[in-house]
This record gives C-alpha cells, sequence and structure tokens, in this order.
C-alpha cells in the first residue's frame, strides 16, 4: 500500500515531467486519494475554518458533538476534493443537533460526576482514593474517545444511536486509532488550558485526526 507522501511525491514527479517533455502528460497521471489535501497551506487554513465553525456551534456545549460530526462531514468533503461549501456544513448541523442534544446532555453529566470523582479522590474524604482517581481518568477518556468515535461515524442515515451501537465494533478495528484520537482529545485539552483561545486550532486539528487516523497506512 502506498503512502500519501509517496503519492504527492509521485504527483510532483509527473508535473515535472510533464512540464520538461520527459514524461506522461497530467492528464495520465494517477489520481491522488485524497486530491483536497495536496496543498498543505490550504489544508492548514481548511482545518482553522473547521475549528472556528465547530467552536461556534459548540458554544452551548450541548451541541459539541452535532458540531463535532458535521465538521469531520465537512472535512471529509474537502479532502476528498468534493463540494465542500459550508451550507453544507450547516445542513449537516441541523440534521445533527435535536437527536445530538441527548447525546451531549450524557457525556456532559458523565464528565461532570467523573470529575466529581477525581476531585473527591484527591481530597482524601474517599477510601482506595487512587483507584477511585484512575478510574475517574479512565472513564474521561473512554468519553472522549466514544464523543470522537461517534462523531465520525454519524451519518443523517445511521443517526446517533446507529453511531453510537457501532463503537464498539469500531474500537475493536482500530484500537491503535483509539489511542491516537485519545491523543487528539489531549491535545485539545491542553492547549486549551494553555490558553482558551487555542481551542479554535486545536479542536479543528482534532477534527482532522478523526477524518485521517481511519485512512492512515497501516502494518498488515
Amino acid at each position: 500500500m502506498t503512502s500519501p507522501r509517496s503519492e504527492r511525491r509521485a504527483a510532483r514527479a509527473a508535473r515535472r515531467a510533464d512540464a520538461d517533455g520527459s514524461g506522461p502528460t497530467l492528464g495520465d497521471t494517477p489520481r491522488l486519494r485524497n486530491p483536497g489535501a495536496a496543498g498543505a497551506f490550504a489544508l492548514f487554513g481548511e482545518v482553522l475554518l473547521v475549528g472556528l465553525l465547530v467552536s461556534l456551534v459548540s458554544l452551548p456545549v450541548l451541541t459539541l458533538p452535532a458540531a463535532l460530526a458535521a465538521g469531520v462531514r465537512h472535512l471529509r468533503r474537502y479532502i476528498a476534493a468534493d463540494d465542500s461549501r459550508v451550507r453544507f456544513f450547516w445542513q449537516d448541523v441541523r440534521a445533527a443537533l435535536l437527536p445530538g442534544l441527548v447525546v451531549g446532555l450524557a457525556a456532559a453529566v458523565a464528565t461532570v460526576v467523573l470529575l466529581i470523582d477525581i476531585d473527591l479522590a484527591r481530597s482524601g474524604f474517599l477510601p482506595g482514593g487512587p483507584v477511585v482517581g484512575a478510574i475517574g481518568w479512565v472513564g474521561l477518556a473512554a468519553v472522549a474517545v466514544s464523543l470522537l468515535f461517534a462523531a465520525s461515524l454519524w451519518s443523517p442515515d445511521l443517526g446517533w444511536r446507529g453511531a453510537i451501537r457501532a463503537i464498539p465494533e469500531a474500537v475493536r478495528g482500530d484500537i491503535a486509532g483509539a489511542f491516537y484520537l485519545l491523543a487528539a482529545a489531549g491535545f485539545v485539552v491542553v492547549v486549551t488550558w494553555m490558553l482558551p483561545p487555542l481551542f479554535v486550532a486545536g479542536i479543528g486539528c482534532a477534527v482532522l485526526a478523526v477524518v485521517s487516523i481511519p485512512s492512515r497506512p497501516r502494518r498488515r
């Protein structure tokens, strides 16, 4: 399996050969697997745009699942060089919003409960505090990864219920990918803690991770 870097290198070589007449014309050049990602600077700009859109939609917090799902679908369209006008992002937001509020509420409640458990474990009031604290951190990681997986799997046809039901199979099929998503979620938390406005860039990078991790080259 060729890597995206090899494909881009081959595409650049083909353009040079076409320009100097020593090789096939561009019409004979194989199509890149992710043609929308060929321009690194343009892709970076689109990631920032997605981060801004997701941040705006997720301001009420409970709308974060719908914002992530719409952002993932938008960036997939852009990377595939499909029609990625912003109006399609808003169409996905409208489709995902109301059912996604239930998912957002469940994630928010679970997060608050786990944070309270971690705080109590640190206070020393609970017996077995270190164990309770560890369980709390594992729970937070599970919530974050599940939310990113659900956003990756959601579509208007599948819906949130189908996306959530598909999470266990998706995790079993790509355990390493689940850890990569956990790292992406941790990155968002760290950069936001350092400087809150960096949440826009961080969440955009997390959406890019959700899109790119499943399609990465893997060893067989």
